[in-house]
């Protein structure tokens, strides 16, 4: 059995927001060519994402903005790009696009608490953890960890599942759907004070929020998320570990200001696995939110799926 399954579809690249916007579908395509590379692509499984169904979405989002959204993208259709908010729009393949990267991390929790793979990762977007409840933002239309997580307990019956969330940015969205939920413990590190300036102090036992100051480097960035993330999952003992995988922490990424270099997704990758090995059967999907330096990000994801494929 190989250890890590990979999650995708071409028309996760049909979601364009414009030849300059850095949430571009060439991060796919960067990703695939990087693997190629590096001969990771023959240790992987690979599995076309299937779209979510609206009661996957309506888990974490309601039905209401869900129709908002397929409004937009029904608009959009003609080819004109339709702003959702002052980063974010929708084109003719948003929605298709949207759909995939909701159902994958869905399809991936399926096959890892089958027993078919240990390990996922999604190499989908639009990314999702900006996302609230009912607000699309900072590229995000639905949160595609939180329906991920919503699915394994609500579907698969789990009774504690961890998100752990190492972009540059706080997973705002993420907090905004589990704040009252403590069924889902969301520990996310991130750059502070920096976009998006929402929910990151947001009261919980569950809510493990690590913020970092700009121009912080690896031992930083490792220190304090050992520090928080720690003693927290170990008391939670989560039954999966989701991972919201954004790698724009990157020193040269241009969308943050931390200083984070490939040994560090492989020092927190690590660290993941050995909370899964210790409470979760080794369970463990990612995501792919942020990183929009393109070698960078193809690098690091190089990185982090590796780590996944050693035990």
């Amino acid at each position: 059995m190989k250890h890590v399954g990979y999650f995708t579809h071409s028309d996760c690249m049909i979601h364009d927001m414009g030849h300059m916007h850095p949430e571009s579908p060439m991060r796919l395509r960067t990703i695939d060519i990087h693997l190629q590379k590096q001969g990771l692509s023959l240790d992987i499984t690979r599995f076309d994402a299937k779209p979510a169904n609206p009661e996957l979405i309506e888990r974490a989002h309601p039905r209401q903005y869900l129709q908002e959204i397929e409004k937009i993208g029904a608009d959009a259709i003609t080819g004109d790009l339709i702003p959702v908010d002052s980063d974010t729009a929708m084109g003719p393949g948003s929605m298709r696009a949207a759909l995939l990267a909701a159902g994958a991390g869905c399809q991936a929790v399926n096959h890892v608490i089958a027993g078919d793979i240990r390990r996922a990762f999604c190499a989908t977007r639009p990314p999702g953890h900006h996302a609230e409840k009912s607000l699309a933002m900072g590229f995000c239309l639905f949160n595609n960890v939180a329906i991920a997580a919503l699915h394994a307990i609500d579907h698969h019956r789990l009774k504690r599942v961890a998100i752990i969330d190492f972009d540059v940015h706080n997973g705002n969205g993420t907090v905004d759907i589990f704040k009252d939920d403590e069924r889902v413990m969301v520990c996310s590190s991130f750059q502070h004070p920096f976009y998006p300036n929402r929910h990151f102090n947001t009261p919980g036992d569950h809510l493990v929020l690590t913020p970092i100051n700009a121009g912080s480097d690896g031992p930083v960035f490792r220190k304090k998320v050992e520090k928080d993330f720690l003693p927290a999952l170990d008391r939670f003992k989560p039954e999966l570990i989701l991972i919201s995988a954004g790698f724009d922490a990157h020193k040269e990424d241009p969308l943050g200001d931390l200083n984070l270099i490939e040994d560090d997704y492989r020092w927190i990758t690590t660290l993941i696995k050995d909370i899964a090995d210790r409470h979760s059967q080794s369970r463990i999907v990612s995501i792919l939110e942020g990183g929009y330096h393109l070698d960078a990000l193809g690098r690091s994801v190089c990185a982090h799926i590796e780590t996944m494929l050693h035990d």
